[in-house]
Protein backbone atom coordinates (compact mmCIF):
# COMPACT_ATOMS: atom_id res chain seq x y z
CA UNK A 1 0.00 0.00 0.00
CA UNK A 2 1.36 3.38 -0.98
CA UNK A 3 1.58 6.05 1.68
CA UNK A 4 0.91 8.79 -0.92
CA UNK A 5 -2.77 8.86 0.03
CA UNK A 6 -1.87 8.74 3.74
CA UNK A 7 1.43 10.63 4.00
CA UNK A 8 1.55 10.58 7.82
CA UNK A 9 1.13 6.80 7.95
CA UNK A 10 3.64 4.01 7.89
CA UNK A 11 3.10 1.53 5.08
CA UNK A 12 1.30 -0.83 7.47
CA UNK A 13 -0.73 2.07 8.92
CA UNK A 14 -1.82 3.14 5.43
CA UNK A 15 -2.80 -0.44 4.58
CA UNK A 16 -4.77 -0.77 7.82
CA UNK A 17 -6.57 2.53 7.18
CA UNK A 18 -7.64 1.22 3.77
CA UNK A 19 -8.82 -2.04 5.39
CA UNK A 20 -10.82 -0.09 7.99
CA UNK A 21 -12.55 1.91 5.26
CA UNK A 22 -13.34 -1.35 3.46
CA UNK A 23 -14.76 -2.80 6.70
CA UNK A 24 -17.02 0.25 7.14
CA UNK A 25 -18.29 -0.14 3.56
CA UNK A 26 -18.76 -3.92 3.97
CA UNK A 27 -20.57 -3.39 7.29
CA UNK A 28 -23.04 -1.02 5.65
CA UNK A 29 -23.66 -3.46 2.81
CA UNK A 30 -23.97 -6.39 5.24
CA UNK A 31 -26.51 -4.55 7.41
CA UNK A 32 -28.59 -3.53 4.38
CA UNK A 33 -28.54 -7.08 2.96
CA UNK A 34 -29.35 -8.54 6.39
CA UNK A 35 -32.27 -6.14 6.75
CA UNK A 36 -33.66 -7.34 3.41
CA UNK A 37 -33.14 -11.00 4.34
CA UNK A 38 -34.99 -10.91 7.68
CA UNK A 39 -37.58 -8.18 7.00
CA UNK A 40 -40.31 -10.76 6.23
CA UNK A 41 -39.78 -12.13 9.77
CA UNK A 42 -40.40 -8.73 11.38
CA UNK A 43 -36.69 -8.30 12.08
CA UNK A 44 -33.87 -5.96 11.18
CA UNK A 45 -30.17 -6.78 11.21
CA UNK A 46 -29.91 -5.18 14.66
CA UNK A 47 -32.81 -7.22 16.03
CA UNK A 48 -31.44 -10.38 14.43
CA UNK A 49 -28.03 -9.73 15.98
CA UNK A 50 -29.53 -9.27 19.46
CA UNK A 51 -31.74 -12.36 19.10
CA UNK A 52 -28.64 -14.32 18.07
CA UNK A 53 -26.68 -13.10 21.05
CA UNK A 54 -29.48 -14.25 23.34
CA UNK A 55 -30.05 -17.55 21.52
CA UNK A 56 -26.37 -18.48 21.46
CA UNK A 57 -25.74 -17.68 25.12
CA UNK A 58 -25.48 -20.56 27.62
CA UNK A 59 -27.77 -18.73 30.05
CA UNK A 60 -29.97 -15.65 30.27
CA UNK A 61 -28.07 -12.35 30.47
CA UNK A 62 -28.97 -8.76 31.32
CA UNK A 63 -28.73 -6.12 28.61
CA UNK A 64 -25.34 -4.83 29.80
CA UNK A 65 -23.79 -8.28 29.42
CA UNK A 66 -25.37 -8.78 26.00
CA UNK A 67 -23.95 -5.43 24.91
CA UNK A 68 -20.48 -6.38 26.14
CA UNK A 69 -20.60 -9.70 24.26
CA UNK A 70 -21.71 -7.90 21.11
CA UNK A 71 -19.19 -5.07 21.41
CA UNK A 72 -21.96 -2.46 21.42
CA UNK A 73 -23.14 0.20 23.84
CA UNK A 74 -25.62 -0.79 26.52
CA UNK A 75 -27.97 1.98 25.40
CA UNK A 76 -28.15 0.78 21.79
CA UNK A 77 -28.79 -2.82 22.84
CA UNK A 78 -31.38 -1.67 25.41
CA UNK A 79 -33.28 0.19 22.68
CA UNK A 80 -33.37 -2.91 20.46
CA UNK A 81 -34.28 -5.21 23.38
CA UNK A 82 -37.14 -2.86 24.32
CA UNK A 83 -38.42 -3.01 20.72
CA UNK A 84 -38.13 -6.82 20.73
CA UNK A 85 -39.98 -7.02 24.05
CA UNK A 86 -42.79 -4.75 22.80
CA UNK A 87 -43.27 -7.05 19.80
CA UNK A 88 -43.15 -10.26 21.82
CA UNK A 89 -39.77 -11.65 20.68
CA UNK A 90 -38.22 -11.46 24.17
CA UNK A 91 -39.36 -11.07 27.76
CA UNK A 92 -37.69 -9.84 30.92
CA UNK A 93 -37.23 -12.10 33.92
CA UNK A 94 -36.02 -11.24 37.42
CA UNK A 95 -32.27 -11.44 37.90
CA UNK A 96 -31.35 -13.15 41.18
CA UNK A 97 -28.00 -11.31 41.15
CA UNK A 98 -29.30 -7.78 40.50
CA UNK A 99 -32.64 -6.14 41.34
CA UNK A 100 -32.81 -3.75 38.39
CA UNK A 101 -30.85 -5.52 35.63
CA UNK A 102 -33.48 -8.00 34.45
CA UNK A 103 -32.50 -11.01 32.37
CA UNK A 104 -33.49 -11.05 28.70
CA UNK A 105 -35.06 -14.32 27.52
CA UNK A 106 -36.35 -15.40 24.11
CA UNK A 107 -40.06 -16.09 23.85
CA UNK A 108 -41.31 -18.86 21.57
CA UNK A 109 -41.93 -16.17 18.93
CA UNK A 110 -38.34 -14.96 19.29
CA UNK A 111 -36.89 -18.48 19.12
CA UNK A 112 -38.99 -19.23 16.03
CA UNK A 113 -37.91 -15.97 14.35
CA UNK A 114 -34.24 -16.65 15.11
CA UNK A 115 -34.52 -20.22 13.79
CA UNK A 116 -36.20 -18.97 10.60
CA UNK A 117 -33.53 -16.30 10.13
CA UNK A 118 -30.82 -18.92 10.62
CA UNK A 119 -32.43 -21.13 7.98
CA UNK A 120 -32.40 -18.22 5.52
CA UNK A 121 -28.85 -17.22 6.44
CA UNK A 122 -27.22 -20.54 5.53
CA UNK A 123 -27.96 -20.53 1.77
CA UNK A 124 -27.31 -16.78 1.65
CA UNK A 125 -23.88 -17.21 3.29
CA UNK A 126 -23.10 -20.19 1.07
CA UNK A 127 -23.88 -18.14 -2.04
CA UNK A 128 -21.78 -15.21 -0.81
CA UNK A 129 -18.87 -17.56 -0.03
CA UNK A 130 -18.95 -19.13 -3.50
CA UNK A 131 -15.40 -19.22 -4.87
CA UNK A 132 -13.80 -17.97 -1.65
CA UNK A 133 -11.18 -20.09 0.04
CA UNK A 134 -12.08 -21.20 3.60
CA UNK A 135 -8.41 -20.79 4.51
CA UNK A 136 -8.37 -17.17 3.33
CA UNK A 137 -11.60 -16.51 5.21
CA UNK A 138 -10.02 -17.94 8.38
CA UNK A 139 -7.05 -15.59 7.84
CA UNK A 140 -9.46 -12.66 7.54
CA UNK A 141 -11.12 -13.75 10.80
CA UNK A 142 -7.73 -13.85 12.48
CA UNK A 143 -6.89 -10.32 11.32
CA UNK A 144 -10.28 -9.00 12.44
CA UNK A 145 -9.96 -10.72 15.83
CA UNK A 146 -6.48 -9.24 16.32
CA UNK A 147 -7.73 -5.79 15.37
CA UNK A 148 -10.70 -6.14 17.74
CA UNK A 149 -8.46 -7.27 20.61
CA UNK A 150 -6.16 -4.28 20.08
CA UNK A 151 -9.08 -1.87 19.93
CA UNK A 152 -10.61 -3.40 23.08
CA UNK A 153 -7.28 -3.02 24.89
CA UNK A 154 -7.22 0.75 24.25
Amino acid sequence: MSTARYPSHTEAGAALTAVMLDIFRANGALLAAGDRLVAPLGLTSARWQVLGSIALSDHALPVAHLARVMGLSRQSVQRVVNDLEREGFVRFEPNPHHKRAHLVVLTDKGADAYAAASQQEAPWANALAEGMSPEVLETVRGVLNTLTARLDAD
